[in-house]
């Protein structure tokens, strides 16, 4: 059942979600919707492993002074790799921060969950563009107008479909979180 939380803005609000043992959750929404924000406020009933391309950008920029432009592509390729690992080796909730806006994103997912054996769930955090726009200007950390703009596309259409009580194909559980109704943070009960 797809579960939209909403809360006041005045009262900082804990999102409650209950998840299977051993789950991977995957938190979604749009660059700069506050995925990475909300990790940081993440509490857990069990041990979580929680993987964000994030902590490879900021390794490789820590050895080397180059542009993110030239090595962005190893940083998701290594994410990805990451995710897999953990999904296979790691005890305890994943909770892995992507977009996943394209279909192809959340179709690798599934299979990663479903080789490893991991129950999933879906979290969307939903925030208008204008919203994200301000997130990633918050964060010194634009992403191109163009691709911006196809996930803000694709995510106005699974708004749409959420609200219609639909789930991405394998993902029998989902939950659509607000902004407002996390603003005291997330907890995943088991």
């Amino acid at each position: 059942m797809t579960a939209l939380l909403r809360a006041s803005a005045v009262t900082p609000t804990v999102a409650s979600v209950a998840v299977r043992p051993r789950s991977l959750v995957v938190l979604a929404g749009l660059p700069g919707a506050g995925k990475t924000t909300l990790l940081g406020r993440l509490d857990a009933a069990e041990p979580v492993t929680v993987l964000d391309s994030d902590q490879v950008r900021e390794w490789i920029q820590a050895r080397i002074s180059l542009p993110y432009r030239t090595y962005r592509l190893f940083v998701h390729l290594a994410h990805r790799f990451r995710v897999l690992w953990h999904a296979l080796f790691s005890p305890g909730l994943l909770v892995v921060h992507e977009p996943s806006t394209r279909q192809g994103t959340r179709a690798m997912l599934l299979v990663m969950a479903l080789l490893s054996g991991r129950p999933r769930h879906f979290l969307w955090l939903d925030a208008s563009a204008a919203e994200a726009l301000d997130g990633q200007i918050a964060r010194h950390r634009m992403i191109r107008a163009h691709s911006f703009e196809r996930h803000v596309r694709r995510a106005d259409v699974m708004r749409d479909q959420f609200e219609a009580g639909w789930k991405p194909f394998g993902w029998p559980a989902v939950t659509v979180l607000t902004r407002a109704g996390t603003s005291g943070g997330l907890r995943l009960t088991v």
